[in-house]
């Protein structure tokens, strides 16, 4: 887990929860690393150099050629398994007792979460390097 905003009240898109968090800013001017994110970080690419890698747009919607469904299909496929790993650490976040049934005061839910994070990432760590020595 590298990062893990605060919670906000109300609903709001996770591109302007980036922005207003200034994440996208510490992309551009932080290291060179590549991140695998979702369709609703669509844009978000161009204003990190290319850091951050979105699922391409579909050119056909409907009536695609066959060349293209094809194309569309392998790359969707690829991309799929790469971002497992990261849909994979999100459930696991998910799965911790402590967040999935929260009864706590809303306000100090955002010290649970990253207090949750702060435990589970040294864990990942180690699991990871357990599997590598197999």
């Amino acid at each position: 887990m590298l990062f893990c905003s605060p919670v906000r009240p109300g609903s709001c898109a996770d591109i302007t929860h980036a922005r207003q968090l200034g994440l996208v800013k510490l992309l551009a001017d932080g290291p060179a690393v590549e991140i695998l994110v979702d369709a609703g970080y669509q844009g978000l690419g161009a204003q990190t150099g290319e850091r951050v890698i979105t699922p391409p747009h579909r050119k056909f919607k409907e009536n695609a050629p066959d060349w293209y469904e094809e194309m569309h299909e392998r790359q969707r496929k690829a991309r799929s398994s790469r971002r497992i790993r990261v849909e994979r650490g999100i459930a696991h976040l998910k799965n911790w007792r402590a967040l999935a049934r929260y009864l706590g005061r809303r306000e100090y839910i955002s010290d649970t979460v990253q207090a949750v994070a702060g435990l589970l990432s040294p864990q990942q760590t180690a699991d990871l390097a357990s599997a590598q020595q197999l």
